[in-house]
């Protein structure tokens, strides 16, 4: 079996947290991330989790006024592909929902 080097560049403390959870679970931090890799190959997903992260204080303002939006009606109409929803934006006379 041939191997490669894969080198990646990541906080000092990131790499220890992450091979000292990786030792507690009985790995190498280098068997999990080719265990990822494997992964990432046969099912072509990625996959996070934000377990134990908070949300900042912008995204919580953000999810707050996209839900008074929300309830005004005053969002865009939805659209079936990508390229109408860009030449909805690039319109300058685009109405939102709520707009006659």
């Amino acid at each position: 079996m041939n191997t490669a080097v894969i080198n990646i560049k990541t906080n000092a403390k990131v790499k220890a947290k992450a091979q000292k959870i990786a030792s507690e679970l009985g790995f190498s931090l280098s068997s999990l991330l080719n265990g990822y890799i494997r992964h990432l190959i046969k099912t072509r997903t990625v996959y996070f989790t934000a377990r134990g992260e908070e949300p900042s204080e912008y995204l919580l303002e953000s999810l707050n006024k996209s839900e008074k939006d929300i309830k005004k009606k005053d969002v865009s109409p939805s659209f079936e592909n990508a390229k109408d929803a860009v030449s909805w934006l690039r319109d300058p006379k685009r109405k939102m929902v709520n707009e006659g």
